[in-house]
């Protein structure tokens, strides 16, 4: 599936629920299926600068793809952290790079966050987008 395919649905699943209530419930979840990042990932050079909680992000070159890892130490936020890894993960780097996030305002996310998850929302997406950077680098 392409980004924006993955994007749509994640839209197409958030639209189902009534309320914030629910779909905070329903990001919990997402986060509790995260798969777990390997315990020697959680170091200072993988954690994201700007969250208010603890988030370690990794990512790695598989298949021409990056694939990425994450965990967060707040479930709230590690929901979020599932719903861009969903997004993102297994994807071409150039495809990470040029994708948009208009997904995260239809399903209303931004404003429904503290401003400070929402300023960590920000550099989640900047770290993801930057290892994708990185990597197109090498590909190049």
């Amino acid at each position: 599936m392409t980004i924006q395919e993955i994007q749509d649905e994640i839209v197409d699943e958030f639209s189902m629920f009534d309320d914030w209530m629910q779909r905070y419930e329903y990001m919990i979840d997402l986060g509790k299926s995260l798969p777990l990042i390997d315990e020697s990932l959680k170091k200072d050079e993988n954690l994201i600068k700007g969250c208010q909680s603890k988030v370690w992000v990794h990512g790695e070159m598989k298949d021409d793809k990056v694939v990425f890892t994450a965990d967060s130490d707040a479930i709230i936020t590690k929901g979020i952290i599932a719903i861009l890894i969903r997004a993102f993960s297994n994807q071409h780097p150039a495809a990470i790079i040029e994708a948009n996030t208009d997904f995260i305002d239809e399903i209303g996310l931004k404003e429904h966050l503290s401003p400070t998850r929402a300023n960590g929302l920000v550099s989640m997406i900047k770290q993801l987008k930057l290892y994708a950077v990185a990597y197109q680098t090498q590909l190049n």
